[in-house]
């Protein structure tokens, strides 16, 4: 079981049962969805999601319905039954335990940022650095 929700607390969920696929998604629609260079979706089939609180959706494209939290914005859930008939994209971000699930596979790599594969190179501080 996997439990998260958005950042004000309004929208909770929980996931029963295991993610069918982990992906970090690079593709500039989710990049700018999120106003983040990626994006972690778990893919879960519907009836293993249950939430509460109220969601608002936008329409991004086609049948995609990206859902949110309308108080705070957080991005949660991604719909589409030509993508994931029968199942929904869960922003991993916000699973309460971040360990919860580890993603499995990168996604949409055409639409990476090139300057993505270099991260690793870049000095890393614990906290901001003062």
């Amino acid at each position: 079981m996997i439990e998260g929700g958005c950042h004000c607390g309004k929208v909770r969920y929980v996931l029963r049962g295991d993610p069918v696929r982990h992906a970090v998604c690079t593709c500039r629609d989710c990049q700018r969805a999120a106003g983040a260079p990626l994006v972690g979706w778990a893919v879960v089939d519907d009836d293993k999601l249950t939430v509460t609180g109220e969601v608002a959706s936008y329409n991004s494209s086609g049948d995609v319905q990206r859902q949110f939290c309308p108080a705070c914005g957080t991005g949660l859930f991604y719909r589409s039954e030509t993508i994931f008939p029968g199942q929904v994209d869960v922003q991993s971000a916000t699973f309460d335990d971040p360990d919860a699930d580890a993603p499995t596979c990168r996604v949409q790599l055409a639409d990476a940022p090139r300057w993505l594969a270099g991260l690793d190179s870049l000095p890393g501080y614990e906290r901001y650095p003062g």
